[in-house]
Formats: structure tokens, sequence, C-alpha cells
């Protein structure tokens, strides 16, 4: 997971609900990765902190290596440098390790992650996720994109599928084997050249990966619930089991929640959001203190 300000709140939730649903806590390791910056060691504190008995490394991405090839897309948020981190994972995370779940700050799990952790990657894949057929591939990309063969035959033979980068399972031995940081950091300076799509760090991951990812169940990713890149507005759970809720879109629960307009599906985020549990056991502090 990243760490910065803006979204620490919710990552603290994330790792919250991670630790209260796994059969194993103990066996659970949180690789974070937090820009460099003035914020960095108070990131890191502040994690220890808040799960004293946590087993986390923290490690430092230099935002530099990855400005100069960041265009500009349809929401500011997307254009933030540790939105790249995970492109880096690799180069980021010791070699010795080999497999990851990389997790937006935005999710909150309801089922065990050993469960997300058992999942195989079968062949030569090197990322699980959920993938959705369903959706206009094609609108992820631009006329510039489709009109040049030589950039959409990278399609060629097979079936792409929209995928969300916000829940992964990814094989970084085999990533670091196939040097995947060079063939996304390709895309995107074609990007910077033609403009060849308008989100931020997911269409490079669909340039390099689609139509060879690892399926998994939808459950592992119900995303959306923050509305669209545009407007905040309010999602309904899709159908079926879930056992991960993921706000990507515009609207964060944190945000709605302190606003006091929350949507519906905010209400089950609430549990896990330990920045609410501490803020009502420090006013019952107050009370108690004021009935004395």
């Amino acid at each position: 997971m990243t760490l910065d300000v803006k979204y620490f709140r919710g990552s603290v939730a994330a790792v919250h609900s991670v630790l209260k649903h796994s059969s194993c806590p103990e066996n659970v390791y949180f690789h974070f990765v937090a820009s460099k910056n003035k914020d960095f060691q108070e990131l890191r504190q502040m994690v220890k902190s808040i799960f004293p008995s946590l087993s986390y490394k923290v490690y430092s991405f230099n935002e530099f290596r990855v400005k100069k090839l960041i265009s500009s897309s349809i929401r500011q948020a997307l254009d933030n440098p540790l939105n790249y981190a995970r492109t880096y994972l690799a180069e980021i995370i010791q070699p010795c390790i080999e497999r990851v779940i990389y997790l937006d700050s935005d999710v909150v799990l309801v089922d065990d992650i050993q469960k997300l952790w058992s999942i195989s990657l079968t062949g030569s894949r090197i990322i699980g996720a959920p993938e959705y057929c369903q959706a206009n591939f094609r609108t992820y990309f631009t006329n510039n994109f489709w009109s040049d063969p030589k950039l959409s035959n990278v399609f060629q033979g097979k079936k792409p599928c929209y995928f969300n980068t916000g829940v992964m399972v990814m094989d970084l031995g085999k990533w670091r084997k196939g040097d995947y940081t060079v063939k996304i950091e390709k895309w995107m300076k074609i990007q910077k050249e033609k403009r060849i799509y308008e989100l931020g760090s997911l269409p490079p991951f669909m340039l390099v990966f689609g139509g060879e990812i690892e399926g998994i169940d939808h459950r592992w990713n119900q995303h959306g619930l923050g509305g669209d890149n545009l407007v905040n507005s309010c999602r309904t759970l899709h159908p079926g089991p879930v056992s991960l809720l993921h706000w990507s879109g515009k609207g964060k629960p944190w945000v709605r929640l302190d606003k006091g307009n929350p949507c519906p599906v905010d209400l089950l985020w609430m549990p896990y959001d330990l920045y609410r549990l501490s803020s009502i056991d420090s006013f019952d502090d107050q009370e108690r203190r004021a009935m004395i």
C-alpha cells in the first residue's frame, strides 16, 4: 500500500480491516510506500504509533523517477506521482520478495486476505485481478490510439478486458525477469507525444497486461463506490458476494462522513475508521471527566 497525508486515514482503515478479518494476522506483513519528502518520517511514526505490533516496512519512493513521464488526466488526484508507485514495486521492495498483494488506500476487506493470497497465477501470468469484460474496453483509449495500427496492434490476438489496478496479486519475480517497469514507461512516453488515453496510471497497465490477466472472482474488488472520476455520486453494491469494498472514483467515505452527507455504502466503511473511533473515545473521556 502507499501512504500519504491525504489518504492516510483510508490506509489505516484498510490495514485495520485486513487484520480484523485475517485468520492469522501475525502472518500478514505490510509493505508501505511513501514519497521521499517532508512527511515521510511522520507517516512512518504514525504507523508505528497506531499499530505498535504490526509487521511492516516503509519504503521511500523517489517521485522524480516518474514525474517527467506523467501526463495530465481527467482528475488531478490521478496525477499524484505516488499513484504510479505500483509500477515500481519490483524495484522498491527488496528482491527476496517475489509476491505481493497491492491494495489502494480506499479499500476495506470483509474477508480473510489469505484467500486472496492463495490464488494461483498460472503459466506466465504476472497479475491477478477481477476482470470486467462487459465494460467497453475501447473507451479507455483515444482515437489517436485506435487509428494507429502500430499502437493498437498491441492487442492483436488477445481478448483484453478492463481491470482495476487498485487490487492486484502480483508476481514480482516474473515482473523483474520481464522488465515490465520499462514496458509500462514506454507507453507513458508515447502518451506524452500522442495523447492515447485520459486516465492516469491505469491505461499503461492495460496496454501491457490486457488479455493476459489471471481473472479473479469479482467479490475481491467491489469497485466504483466513490462514484466516477468526475462526479461524487452514491453507488450501490454490485450483485453477488463481497470480500473487498473499493471506493474508487472521486468520492471518499471519510470525506463524505465528515461533511455529514455519507452515502449508504459509506456506513460499511465506518467500523474500520480508527480516526472516528479514537475521536469517540476521546469525547467519552471528556464526558466522564465532566461528570466527576
